[in-house]
């Protein structure tokens, strides 16, 4: 059993859901994975990571407006406003979801479903440059 890990600088455009599938894959493909495990962290908090829909780009607005509704910005109710009206809200939104993903990894593949994606969850409203740490453990194809 190998490891190698990786870390990735995404720069994003603020408030949104960004698809990370595709960069996944490819590191996989270039670190010779074959069988085992990937995982990824964000290591801030005022953004996460979601497993996702990837084919309806309507999902993702749509979670986009929950979370508007569940967590506002400017909430009267927050004490802590250092950043600015988003600084709690983006907070509690990551404390709403998660950290972390571990995918399996299979044939040199994550082994997502059929319409699964992996997401940058941006909570912040402005633009931001967030870290992601890749690794996977597992077999490599030089085995």
């Amino acid at each position: 059993m190998r490891h190698c890990s990786h870390e990735w600088q995404v720069n994003n455009g603020g408030r949104g859901l960004y698809e990370l599938t595709q960069k996944l894959q490819d590191w996989l493909r270039e670190v010779d994975a074959r069988v085992g495990w990937a995982n990824l962290f964000v290591p801030h908090t005022s953004a996460s990571l979601l497993l996702q829909e990837n084919a309806d780009p309507d999902v993702r607005a749509d979670i986009l407006d929950y979370f508007a509704r569940l967590v506002p910005d400017g909430d009267h109710g927050f004490r802590h406003r250092n950043e600015g009206p988003d600084d709690m809200s983006a907070h509690l939104r990551s404390v709403l979801t998660q950290n972390s993903l571990i995918i399996p990894v299979r044939e040199g593949r994550a082994a997502l479903g059929v319409w699964q994606g992996v997401f940058l969850f941006e909570h912040r409203v402005r633009p931001v440059s967030r870290r992601v740490l890749v690794s996977f453990q597992g077999v490599m194809e030089e085995d």
